[in-house]
Formats: C-alpha cells, structure tokens, sequence
C-alpha cells in the first residue's frame, strides 16, 4: 500500500499497517509511482494542511494507480465530494477521520460520496477490519464528527485560557476527572497538533460561517508560533 500526505499522519498510520503486515510502496517521489503502481491495493492521502499539494497527490495518485486501486483520503477540513472533482476516478474515493493520534480509537469514521462504488466501500470496510477497527458510515461534511466535535473542545478550553478563567492544567484536570476524558482538551491539541485543529476550525467556519468555529486568537498564535504562553 501507499500513504502520502502530512509527516505525522503518514508516520503514525505507516506504523499502523506495518504492525499488521502491510508492505508499504515507498516511491522515490510520488511523481515516480507508475513504476510500482501495480504493487499498491490501498492508497492513503492525509494532508490536511495544504489543500494544493492534496489535489496534486490526488491527481497523480488517480493517473497512475490501476482503476480498482481504493484511495482513502483524508476529509476533516474539505468534503470527499469536493476532492472528487479533482479526479477522474470517482468510484474509488473514500474518506476518513484522520487527525494525528485517532489511530489509537477503535472505531474509524469513513465517508462515501453519491460516486462511490459500493465495491470501494466493501475494500475500506475489509481493510479497517483487518486492522482490528470497527466502521461508522457518517455523512461526507467537513470536520466528519469526532475531529468536529473534539476541535470545537480544544477551541473553547483555548478561549478559557485567553479570558483567565482557568490555567491549562486545571483545566484539563477538570476535564479528565469531570468528563472522564482520556486527555485534557488542551493536552489533547498538543498531541494532535495545534495546526491540524486550526486547519480543521477554519473549514468549519468556512463552510458553515457559524461564530461557534471561530478560532480563539490564543490557539491561532500557538499554531503559528509553535509557543504556548498560556
């Protein structure tokens, strides 16, 4: 199989396959695929912060691998649809909710599309199975559920920072303890990386234009920076 796209999800989704004994196709370079396109059953595309150099893997990962080849894309921060109109092989595109760390959950979200084949669906089905995952079929919106749900946390507890309410500590103590969450919402944008939740948010608010999805300044700087002050 082949997976491209942002360094941490490749890593973490690399690690993954291989536990289960899946050869991954390592290319030179994408461009140089067709020489071992026919190797590839599953493709994986998971870049979530750059949308240009997601249509361009799209694109060459489309023209060069065999018409039954499933891709599975990652779809939090734009709809499978959308990036179905950048190829031409439409019946063989399935989203999925991939944000860093959510390999760890046994469940996996995957969407269809209105050009997906249900044979697609049956090959993404059989390949989380056999990577002891259980499916949801959700709907193919931007954000899908968890990473809509769980950014639109991390975004709140980053906005209690910013107004004093709480330092990040308590309040992710308050929340492991009070909600019996794994991790503190701010532990957990850490872990998952504070540009891939402001890449999820500013999709939300851009496809919904809701003042719930507007990102709290405090969590733009830290994305930007890397420095957390709070």
């Amino acid at each position: 199989m082949l997976i491209v796209g942002d360094e941490p999800l490749v890593a973490e989704y690399g690690e993954l396959v291989s536990a289960f004994g899946y050869e991954i196709t390592s290319p030179e370079s994408i461009k140089s695929l067709k020489s071992s396109a026919k190797k590839v059953s599953v493709a994986l595309e998971l870049s979530n912060l750059d949308l240009n150099a997601k249509r361009k893997n799209l694109e060459t990962l489309d023209k060069a691998l065999p018409e039954s080849t499933l891709i599975l894309t990652s779809s939090v921060n734009i709809s499978v649809l959308e990036q179905s109109q950048w190829i031409r092989r439409k019946h063989r595109l399935v989203g999925t909710a991939a944000l860093p760390t959510l390999t760890r959950n046994s469940v996996v979200e995957v969407s269809p599309t209105v050009f997906t084949s249900e044979s697609a669906i049956d090959v993404a089905r059989k390949f989380f199975i056999s990577l002891k995952k259980e499916i949801a079929i959700v709907q193919d919106r931007v954000g899908m559920v968890l990473p809509r749900i769980l950014c639109q946390i991390i975004n709140e507890a980053m906005f209690a920072v910013q107004q004093d309410v709480a330092l990040p500590k308590d309040i992710d103590i308050a929340m492991r303890l009070g909600m019996n969450y794994p991790s503190g919402p701010i532990e957990w944008g850490e872990r998952i990386g504070f540009k891939q939740v402001t890449a999820v948010l500013a999709a939300l608010h851009a496809d919904l234009g809701e003042e719930r999805y507007r990102i709290c300044p405090l969590l733009k700087e830290i994305a930007a920076t890397g420095k957390f002050w709070g």
